[in-house]
């Protein structure tokens, strides 16, 4: 099956990413993250491991790398206007990413509705390995 690539970025533009995946929409695994940054930013997060990530920054001033908790995945904002556009981890000589479906300019219909998940408990090298095991490969780091 031939991927399909979706463009998104936070609101100025200086940050963007392309999303790409063979799975149809109503395929996508949407995930509502509990943790108390992602309900602060309301973040609906997807990936593929079969897909690919990349992330381009424009105004590299403006890119806010958050690492919170276990310190195991950095958060991408933009400084300027304040959007959460995914998330991305280096790891067993790759690097992997999450995209908030939010950041999505065109997000395909039928999308599933998000399932709550809570990953309290995590040691680190469990997150990290269920992380490389589920975020997409990504190919263009930020």
């Amino acid at each position: 099956m031939e991927l399909q690539s979706y463009e998104g970025r936070c609101h100025c533009g200086a940050i963007v990413l392309t999303y790409r995946t063979a799975l149809p929409g109503d395929r996508w695994s949407i995930r509502a993250c509990q943790c108390t940054f992602c309900r602060l930013h309301d973040a609906l997060s997807t990936s593929d491991p079969r897909g690919g990530l990349d992330f381009a920054i424009r105004e590299p001033e403006l890119l806010q790398r958050y690492r919170f908790g276990g310190r195991t995945a950095d958060f991408l904002l933009c400084r300027r206007c304040g959007v959460y556009v995914g998330a991305q981890m280096s790891a067993g000589g790759g690097s992997f990413g999450i995209v908030n479906l939010h950041a999505l300019r065109e997000p395909p219909s039928g999308l599933p509705p998000a399932v709550a998940m809570s990953y309290e408990g995590e040691s680190a090298r469990e997150r990290q390995e269920r992380r490389m095991r589920r975020w997409t490969p990504v190919k263009q780091a930020a």
